[in-house]
């Protein structure tokens, strides 16, 4: 996906209204809200409970991130901060310490927490951040990804059905995949059960079950023609789910 697609940036968004904090060196951010893992608020070490504090790796990952939108000036500035939150040495711990100064816990607002030092995985980050900088460019994006999805822009021919993610429409034009966590028979129609078809599952390497529905030809509408609904039927247990579920066919995108 391109730097400048609108889902990337409004994740961005989100992820700095959530997760971006402000330290006098620049900007860090948490790996993810309700980050247990990091010292307690009165700076005692993580003992299997505890606080998640920002990670200089992210830091990292977001100056790649500026780099591919074509906003060096603030990948440049990235870095800085990404080395300024190294300690004594010039080692890059995996947390730095987002509270009050504690100097009886050694804790400095700023300076590396009481977590890993140095976390190997934030010196790869630097070393390939200043090659990307060298470069102009992300250094580790395979050449094959970025001719296929960011300049051919090639798009997924189908749209995929999961129990925990219902999608409710589909663009005219996409096949219909369901993914299932067991063996079963899609029993499915096009128009509201007058004609029935059974699709059987296959498993691919992971141990999903993959039911590839050709709906592709279908108009796109809200009349029953115009949308799939199906059950399923389980052979391991020999009963069927009992409700029925159902996609529309949605203009083509």
């Amino acid at each position: 996906i391109r730097a400048d697609d609108p889902r990337i940036l409004d994740t961005v968004k989100v992820i700095d209204a959530q997760l971006r904090y402000e330290l006098p060196r620049g900007p860090l951010w948490y790996r993810y809200n309700g980050d247990g893992y990091g010292e307690h608020a009165d700076g005692a070490p993580f003992d299997g409970t505890g606080q998640g504090r920002p990670w200089p790796l992210l830091v990292g990952e977001r100056a790649h991130y500026e780099l591919a939108a074509g906003r060096r000036d603030s990948a440049a500035s990235l870095l800085r901060t990404f080395e300024n939150s190294a300690g004594p040495g010039g080692l890059l711990p995996e947390q730095v310490w987002d509270g009050p100064d504690m100097p009886e816990r050694e804790l400095r607002h700023g300076g590396p927490s009481g977590s890993a030092k140095p976390l190997v995985w934030a010196h790869s980050e630097h070393i390939k951040l200043l090659r990307s900088l060298r470069d102009g460019a992300v250094f580790d994006m395979p050449p094959q990804g970025v001719k296929r999805y960011i300049e051919g822009r090639t798009v997924s021919p189908l749209r995929a059905w999961r129990f925990n993610h219902k999608i409710r429409t589909i663009p005219a034009g996409k096949a219909l995949r369901i993914e299932l966590l067991a063996r079963a028979v899609v029993h499915w129609s096009n128009d509201n059960w007058a004609t029935v078809h059974d699709t059987e599952t296959t498993a691919n390497a992971f141990g999903i079950h993959l039911a590839e529905l050709p709906v592709a030809e279908i108009a796109p509408g809200n009349t029953p023609g115009n949308s799939i609904v199906f059950t399923f039927f389980w052979p391991d247990s020999g009963h069927w789910e009992n409700a029925d579920f159902s996609v529309g066919i949605g203009d083509t995108g």
